[in-house]
């Protein structure tokens, strides 16, 4: 897992990759979960995995603008 520096100003170059890391990520816990025996660890791994899913389901739909809080500008005061 590693970050690449990106001048780039476009959001999507730069969730693209933070969603990079985290699949790789979540492959990682996976993996872990069946090499430990303790199942307080495999259920930290687990559970670890699955949020990461529900943040790069975000992070698609942001991309996607599939998301009513993404598709509306905020007020700025």
């Amino acid at each position: 897992m590693k970050f690449e520096n990106h001048d780039s100003a476009d959001p999507k170059v730069h969730t693209a990759q933070i969603r990079q890391v985290m699949q790789e990520l979540i492959t990682h816990l996976r993996h872990d979960v069946d090499r430990v025996g303790e199942a307080r660890a495999q259920v930290l791994f687990e559970t670890t995995a699955e949020v990461l899913e529900g943040l790069v389901k975000t992070y698609d739909d942001y991309d996607a603008g599939d998301e009513v809080a993404f598709t509306e500008a905020p007020e700025v005061h």
